[in-house]
């Protein structure tokens, strides 16, 4: 369909119109607070130890959560490419269900399983706390990380087919060989835009980690955690403004890193 030149223009105005009022602006402000009072405040409120220790408890989730994630990820998208066996159909639902479900109710469920009177409450009376604990919050942050790189990769290995894998096999290489030689380096461009999806989303949770977080500095608080606590609980707006810089700031390192992966991906085709 060809438009004319007057319809082009209107459909970009209100495109880079509705983008600025919507992103442009409340990032604006939000870096304008941060900076305000000069970039040696900033480094000094992002110095303080309740910060350090939530950047490196993000980390930290991230590191757990995303190497799990990656090879369940792969592991279901093998059986769901690949596979043919019953409830496969409620497989597919159940790697989309994070996508429907909100993370506050993630949150609330896991309290129901994990909590002091939930199903495996139990544990606690070993020694094991999972709510209001690292466990519990690597446990939300594996929930709403579930899909990416299953979607990542599931795509991609309906695109190279089975013939390279059945041509191995035939050769007399083992499943392990034909995976590692042959699959493996076959995905290897959708399992990392997964990673790099799974990272950003799992560095940006709140709403299920705050439900299973006792939200103590020093303790059970992340990034976003550290942000919400400084706004509302401590009334200081700089300091929250200062962490949410930080959390966009590794935000947009992400992004950047996903777009040249993907310029990459596109030239390797």
């Amino acid at each position: 369909m060809k438009l004319s030149a007057f319809t082009r223009i209107s459909l970009r105005t209100v495109a880079l119109g509705y983008l600025f009022f919507l992103l442009l602006v409340p990032i604006g402000v939000i870096l304008y607070r941060t900076f305000e009072n000069g970039i040696i405040a900033f480094v000094e409120s992002i110095s303080t130890p309740a910060a350090i220790s939530a950047l490196n408890l993000s980390l930290l989730i991230v590191a757990i959560v995303v190497p799990l994630n990656v090879v369940f990820g792969i592991v279901v998208a093998l059986a769901l490419v690949r596979g043919r066996f019953p409830g496969r159909g409620l497989l597919q639902s159940v790697v989309d269900l994070p996508f429907a479900v909100s993370p506050i109710v993630v949150g609330v469920a896991l309290i129901m399983l994990w909590g002091a009177g939930g199903w495996f409450g139990g544990l606690e009376s070993l020694g094991f706390k999972v709510i209001f604990g690292l466990p519990g919050m690597v446990i939300a942050t594996i929930f709403v990380t579930l899909p990416f790189v299953v979607r990542e990769v599931e795509p991609v290995l309906h695109e190279i087919g089975e013939e390279q894998e059945q041509a191995a096999a035939t050769l007399g290489a083992s499943a392990w060989q034909t995976f590692w030689r042959i699959t493996l380096p076959a995905i290897r461009w959708g399992l990392t835009y997964g990673i790099v999806l799974t990272v950003a989303r799992a560095l940006g949770e709140f709403g299920a980690v705050i439900m299973v977080s006792s939200g103590f500095p020093g303790v059970s608080q992340t990034l976003t955690l550290l942000v919400h606590a400084r706004y509302i609980d401590d009334h200081n707006t700089f300091g929250a403004y200062s962490a949410a810089t930080l959390l966009m700031a590794i935000a947009v390192l992400v992004l950047l890193l996903m777009t040249l992966l993907d310029r990459k991906r596109s030239a390797d085709k």
